[in-house]
């Protein structure tokens, strides 16, 4: 069967090869959480992609770090995938563990009638 692109992380699929995204709700949201896990200058002939979540690891956790990684994120998303719309960006600190934040990114793709959270704990 055929696909958009390869899913990532790259697995052996045994009908196709390598794991595929097989729909664009996929491809939206393999998209996006590339675009939010990248740090700027990773991507090849684009050093401005990306929101880089990881560098934010070690900033002081309160409202100006939050604000700068909720900024970063709107940017980003409205730049590169402009077909998603952000519809909720909750930033908390891990209570569990020192330094780690939890972000939950609520988006929609309109003309896919496609609703997704992207969880990431960095």
């Amino acid at each position: 069967m055929s696909g958009y692109s390869p899913a990532l992380p790259l697995e052996i699929d045994p009908i196709d090869g390598f794991a595929l995204t097989k729909n664009f709700a996929e491809v939206a949201k393999q998209n996006f959480k590339m675009l939010v896990l990248t740090n700027p200058g990773e991507r090849i002939m684009d050093s401005e992609f990306g929101v880089g979540i990881a560098k934010f690891l070690f900033e002081p956790d309160g409202f100006n770090t939050r604000e700068n990684i909720r900024d970063r994120i709107v940017s980003q998303t409205k730049k590169y995938l402009p077909y998603i719309i952000l519809e909720d960006i909750n930033i908390q600190e891990d209570e569990r563990f020192f330094s780690t934040i939890n972000v939950k990114i609520r988006y929609r793709v309109d003309g896919l009638n496609f609703t997704d959270e992207l969880n990431i704990s960095a």
